[in-house]
């Protein structure tokens, strides 16, 4: 049994006159120490949908449908009280701003204590203990010296090992981590990766990352969704899909990285922006930026424009996509006829 299955989940914001989609239909799996990656550009959905599994959702935003179950334990109908049995204890999460997450008038060792003594009693003196413990874990350099500061008064970097270390206290099974390297430099983006690599294998933690950063991506997980416009479009293997990407969107995003071209070469960027929850368009949400739908008969354009493609096997992967459909379709039926071809 996977530790963390969510079941086609949608998450939708209520608006007077309005009922806006952020997340439409998502479904995955997630094993005990696996990483998973979710991709997509600003507006995708990702960061609702981590959010959702933990019930960080603020009105009006709400999960309007879909299962999230923790080793088999439904916890979309739990109450806030519940919640606050699950979220630190058997999931947690790392957002996006480590600073905005940190309080500015509190010392790190006076909000690393209180979310620990929030679910446990311990003794003043123990909780220092596994404070000095999980800051050391996670690399902070003088630790002892770091519980007196506050947060102004540290890096983005160290921010981000201690709200890292914030997580890790209560020794979650998930850690949910928005963004993780955003803002950071070259070289403390390289330290922080190695950093969770280091920590899910030693504490057999699973992680979902969420990002815009394929590089993060590919380093981290090992299986990734990719999302555009609330849905997932393609899913599978991290490598296979970096390597092999088999939706246009992905195949898009991929061909946009710098490090695709030689040095002053132009830069592919995806053309056009990523519609708003309130517009999106019919049928495929990504068919007015496709360039695949430009060159589509009549019939397969139509299909783009007017029926949203189910998720289907390909290449080892999973995509949402009526021109892959077609061209499996059309490599079967060749297949069959070769088959069928007499022998001489």
């Amino acid at each position: 049994m996977a530790l963390l299955e969510v079941e086609d989940l949608s998450v939708r914001f209520t608006l007077p006159g309005a009922t806006l989609e952020a997340v439409a239909g998502v479904s995955f799996r997630l094993g005990r120490g696996e990483c998973l990656g979710i991709v997509g550009e600003s507006g995708a959905g990702k960061s609702v949908l981590g959010f959702s599994l933990v019930n960080l959702l603020a009105p009006p935003g709400h999960i309007a449908s879909g299962r999230i179950r923790l080793e088999g334990r439904e916890l979309t109908a739990l109450s806030e009280r519940r919640w606050r049995g699950i979220r630190g204890r058997r999931m947690a999460m790392v957002f996006q701003d480590p600073r905005a997450t940190l309080n500015p008038v509190l010392t790190v060792g006076q909000q690393m204590r209180e979310t620990l003594r929030a679910h446990r009693r311990l003794s003043r003196r123990l909780a220092r203990k596994m404070v000095l413990h999980q800051l050391h874990q996670v690399g902070l350099d003088e630790p002892e010296r770091q519980l007196e500061r506050y947060p102004h008064q540290l890096s983005g970097g160290q921010c981000q090992r201690v709200v890292i270390a914030m997580a890790l206290l209560l020794d979650p099974d998930v850690i949910i981590a928005d963004e993780p390297t955003t803002a950071l430099d070259v070289t403390t983006q390289a330290e922080l990766v190695a950093l969770l690599i280091a920590l899910c294998r030693t504490h057999d933690l699973s992680l979902i990352v969420i990002s815009h950063d394929l590089a993060v991506i590919q380093q981290l997980t090992q299986r990734v969704l990719v999302m555009y416009a609330g849905r997932v479009v393609e899913s599978g293997p991290t490598r296979e899909v970096i390597n092999d990407p088999q939706h246009p969107y992905t195949q898009a995003l991929i061909d946009a990285l710098p490090q695709m071209y030689p040095p002053r070469a132009p830069l592919r960027p995806v053309p056009g922006s990523p519609p708003a929850p309130g517009v999106r368009p019919t049928g495929c949400a990504f068919h007015p930026r496709c360039r695949y739908r430009v060159a589509a008969d009549d019939d397969l354009r139509r299909r783009c424009e007017g029926d949203p493609p189910a998720l289907i096997p390909s290449s080892g992967s999973e995509v949402a996509c009526h021109w892959v459909a077609q061209l499996i379709d059309h490599e079967m039926i060749h297949s069959a006829q070769v088959h069928d071809e007499p022998l001489d």
